[in-house]
């Protein structure tokens, strides 16, 4: 593999493998709505599952998840023909450190959409459920009841639970759309000046 492909491609393994590692830790040493504390009650880990995307959304029924799993299978092809693209043009680093990360997290959730459904759900290709752990509570309270929609209701920050995969995509998309000037940036060749050439009779 060429230098400049090397060091991405690592970062998306590494990511997908700690990412693996956690889960498993997850999945073999606690139960379902387990919770472990390492910042008091604003800290923790809470072993969850979900059908769907990232932080816990979902798409209904059998069929919506099926779906989501083949079009995470699709978008990780996407982000890596991309990510191969943007290296071989030689796009900006900070971009391409971006859509690796990207691709990590896609690529570590769909092992559990995947392989996960065959290992501990009866041989379900497609329909495995994610694992997510993270949860960070840090604050929470009750909206005034002037909010429209949600007055009156109680709300917790940040509310939904997560894993490494989830974050390397929040990371990548996030870095991307701060930093898009810098990383999409074109360099304008300067024009002739009209003066700056003698025209010969």
């Amino acid at each position: 593999m060429k230098p400049a492909y090397l060091k991405p491609f690592l970062i998306v393994v590494f990511i997908v493998l700690i990412d693996q590692i956690i889960k498993t830790w997850v999945r073999t040493n606690m139960y379902l709505g387990q919770d472990i504390h390492f910042l008091g009650d604003h800290g923790m880990l809470h072993y969850t599952e979900n059908n769907g995307m990232a932080f816990g959304m979902e798409l209904g029924g059998d069929f919506g998840k099926l779906v989501l799993t083949m079009f995470r299978i699709a978008a990780v092809v996407a982000i890596g023909y991309g990510l191969v693209y943007l290296i071989k043009h030689k796009y900006h680093r900070g971009l391409i450190m971006c859509v690796a990360l990207i691709l990590a997290g896609a690529l570590g959730n769909i092992v559990d959409s995947t392989i996960y459904g065959v290992l501990y759900q009866h041989g379900q290709l497609f329909y495995g459920r994610v694992v997510d752990m993270f949860y960070f509570p840090l604050f929470s309270g009750n909206f005034p009841q002037w909010v429209p929609v949600w007055g009156g209701q109680d709300y917790v920050f940040f509310r939904p639970v997560f894993n490494l995969a989830d974050s390397a995509i929040s990371v990548g998309v996030i870095a991307i759309l701060i930093f898009q000037k810098r990383y999409f940036k074109h360099e304008v060749p300067e024009l002739s000046s009209p003066h700056s050439e003698m025209v010969e009779e």
